[in-house]
């Protein structure tokens, strides 16, 4: 039986004239009490990344009224900015997903009636170009559609302050607040009444070719694309998404001329129709892209997620077959390719600074000392990233050089502040010529360099999906769990120290020393030789991460270490999963 809160929201959809008849006639069909609990039971909230969730009606799912709350609340916040913030405006994209294109434009007519002028792009665009479009404008914020990687069930909200990176905690607050205050009748005007009124703005071609003037800025060796970019034959996917046209054009604007592209997965496709989820992650999305690489005899294998922020690579050995790289082998094959390059050339900054995530790989902390540059890690979230950025330019302390997460994000440069899966397939296709051009490696064999000289770090994610109130709990119960967790060793290896991030702590040799990082929801076990274990509840989904980053002697070794630590590992919280 459901609680009196929940049938309450259930009957007030149900009865409410600000609901149509179509969301009524969705509700009123249900007829299991744990669907309508799950779409009542809470509202969506913001995490990492903005708000995201499942499509549908309720409060705790993807709507059109979720969407007008949530902008009209987020208008109110740019409003007590005061008149110079509605001026500047709001930057809004949208990419491949059901109801994205509807999400932008209602999005555009809510804060065009609140008084706000509102830039959207007359078609789907990436995240990164969104990113972009706020800096080129010099709009107070911004809005991409999207659900990033997920499922075709899935669609999202992201949001982004004026200076190119996502909503810092405090404003994301400010936004949560207002949205607490407001019920579900809200003020919107039409298209046609938006275009009149002049504060609604199209964004189209101009603004394409900025920003991929600004990406193309980032190659390290243009010459050396222009003349030899044929001789490296590339197969990509866009994975149905918004990537197409960009990643195609900044390819062969650059000198690469061949290029395939997936014709089964070139067009944008709301059902996703050739792959269960869209993720170059996940090596089902990779099957087509594998069957015409064998075909055209490729050297690189590209793909990149819905709304274009994320890359995946696969490289040929030399038997012919792919190696599928990682996000941390990538990231850490880019930072060696970045910097070695720079420091080659003698244009390293000398106060250069590398970047990444808090749960990206250890491979990449002997890297950076060999090369002589800091690295700083942050939490989970490109937002993260894009404020050190505008830390340094700040303070003037720091040139960013590269950051990256483990999630398949790469940004060179500060013309955005989110990742880049155009840049990063510009910057990946140059680095593979580069290296096959001058010292006969693939990137591969560059990866197999860097294992050898800094070491077999080893790196693996494994996401736990759990739906619903009770999966909320259990997670609740995981954290608690592995928090209380004394063992002093895993998989043979000895545990140096454990840090809980939400409390900004570490325990390490019987002590329990402050932590220097940002109170965030996450728990970590370094071992000795320098690995970790993470464990982080997913700030968008309904899910409970775990990253293992191994360190071995060799290959086998690694691997050996990483399977024996996550069996003990697991053993902890076996009955909660």
């Amino acid at each position: 039986m459901l609680n009196k809160e929940i049938e309450d929201r259930y009957q007030q959809w149900l009865s409410s004239p600000c609901f149509d008849e179509n969301t009524k006639a969705e509700l009123a069909a249900l007829t299991d009490e744990k669907e309508i609990e799950d779409r009542f039971y809470c509202d969506l909230e913001f995490g990492t990344g903005g708000m995201r969730g499942m499509l549908g009606a309720g409060t705790n799912r993807m709507n059109v009224y979720l969407i007008r709350k949530l902008t009209y609340s987020f208008g109110q916040v740019i409003c007590d900015h005061g008149p110079e913030a509605k001026k500047r405006g709001v930057a809004i994209a949208y990419d491949s997903r059901r109801f994205s294109e509807a999400f932008a434009l209602e999005t555009a007519l809510v804060l065009t009636a609140c008084g706000i002028r509102a830039y959207l792009f007359d078609s789907l665009r990436s995240t990164p170009e969104l990113s972009f479009a706020v800096r080129d404008k010099h709009a107070i914020a911004g809005v991409m559609i999207t659900a990033s990687h997920n499922p075709k069930e899935y669609n999202g909200y992201k949001v982004y302050w004026e200076d190119g990176a996502q909503l810092p905690p405090a404003e994301a607050d400010k936004i949560m607040e207002k949205m607490a205050e407001c019920g579900w009748d809200i003020p919107i005007i039409t298209r046609e009444e938006a275009l009149e009124s002049g504060l609604l703005e199209m964004l189209g071609q101009p603004t394409d070719n900025r920003y991929l003037a600004c990406v193309k800025e980032q190659l390290l060796h243009p010459d050396m694309d222009q003349t030899h970019g044929g001789e490296l034959k590339i197969v990509y996917t866009p994975l149905h998404g918004a990537g197409r046209v960009f990643v195609e054009r900044v390819l062969s604007e650059s000198g690469f001329s061949q290029v395939f592209t997936v014709p089964e997965q070139a067009d944008p496709d709301t059902e996703f129709s050739t792959v269960k989820v869209p993720n170059p992650e996940d090596d089902g999305a990779w099957q087509l892209a594998r069957k015409y690489a064998g075909q055209q005899q490729a050297d690189l294998l590209l793909a990149t997620d819905p709304d274009s922020d994320r890359l995946g690579v696969q490289c040929r050995n030399a038997d012919g077959t792919y190696c599928h790289l990682t996000g941390n082998q990538i990231g850490a094959i880019l930072a060696y390719y970045i910097i070695g390059s720079q420091k080659e050339e003698g244009k390293l900054p000398q106060d250069g600074v590398m970047l990444q995530s808090v749960v990206s790989t250890a491979l990449t902390e002997p890297l950076a000392r060999d090369m002589g540059v800091p690295l700083i890690k942050v939490p989970v979230g490109f937002k993260f990233i894009g404020e050190q950025i505008k830390k340094m330019e700040e303070t003037g302390k720091g040139t960013f050089l590269f950051g990256f997460e483990e999630s398949l994000g790469y940004l060179k440069g500060t013309y955005a502040r989110d990742k880049d899966a155009v840049l990063g397939a510009a910057l990946v296709a140059e680095a593979a010529l580069y290296y096959k051009t001058t010292q006969g490696k693939t990137l591969a064999d560059v990866l197999e360099e860097l294992f050898e000289k800094y070491g077999y770090f080893l790196d693996e994610q494994v996401a736990c999906t759990l739906m619903g109130k009770d999966g909320k709990e259990r997670i609740g119960q995981i954290m608690d769990r592995l928090a209380a967790d004394s063992r002093e060793s895993l998989g043979g290896q000895t545990i140096a120290s454990r840090e809980n991030y939400k409390k900004q702590e570490q325990k390490k040799d019987g002590s329990v020393l402050p932590l220097d990082f940002p109170s965030v929801n996450i728990l970590g076990l370094t071992f000795e030789n320098g690995g970790f274990i993470k464990a982080r509840p997913s700030g968008t989904e309904p899910k409970i991460r775990f990253y293992f980053c191994i360190a071995g002697t060799s290959r086998q070794d690694a691997e050996e270490k990483l399977k024996q630590t996550k069996e003990g590992f697991f053993s902890l919280i076996a009955d909660l999963l």
